[in-house]
């Protein structure tokens, strides 16, 4: 699978660790993220990130920042994109599974090294359900 990532730089240790965990189970990743931890914008590393997944370069995508907030809005603001904040395992498969999300958003202050990388697993690993629910993602875009 193709995988773009992305960040700020509350979240370079994170970035690091899951580019490490997807690379050794053979995912194709791109870095879009800052490899700094100096103050950075994080919607320069987002959108990158959104941009691929949206134009089918990527398969998915995985963005970080402090709160996951602001890397989840301006993930959104793309068209094709249904990026989801997640901060258990359980919400990242019914990202997937309900909502057919294509990015990831960790928000790395907030959640342990361990559970941000079992979430990226579970996200990967688990298909869209479609039926009633792809009648509701159909609403989502403007």
């Amino acid at each position: 699978m193709r995988i773009s990532i992305g960040n700020d730089h509350a979240a370079v240790a994170y970035k690091k660790e899951i580019i490490s965990f997807l690379e050794k189970r053979g995912h194709a990743v791109t870095n879009c993220g800052t490899d700094s931890e100096e103050s950075v914008d994080y919607p320069d590393f987002i959108h990158p990130v959104a941009t691929a997944v949206g134009k089918g370069e990527s398969d998915l995508g995985i963005i970080l920042c402090g709160s996951g907030n602001g890397a989840a809005m301006t993930a959104n603001k793309h068209s094709k994109i249904r990026a989801a904040l997640c901060w258990t395992e359980e919400l990242s498969q019914l990202a997937r599974s309900h909502n057919n999300a294509n990015i990831l958003s960790i928000p790395a202050r907030f959640v342990s090294l361990e559970t941000a990388i079992a979430m990226t697993k579970t996200f990967l690993e688990t298909p869209f359900e479609g039926g009633r629910h792809q009648r509701r993602v159909d609403k989502i875009s403007c």
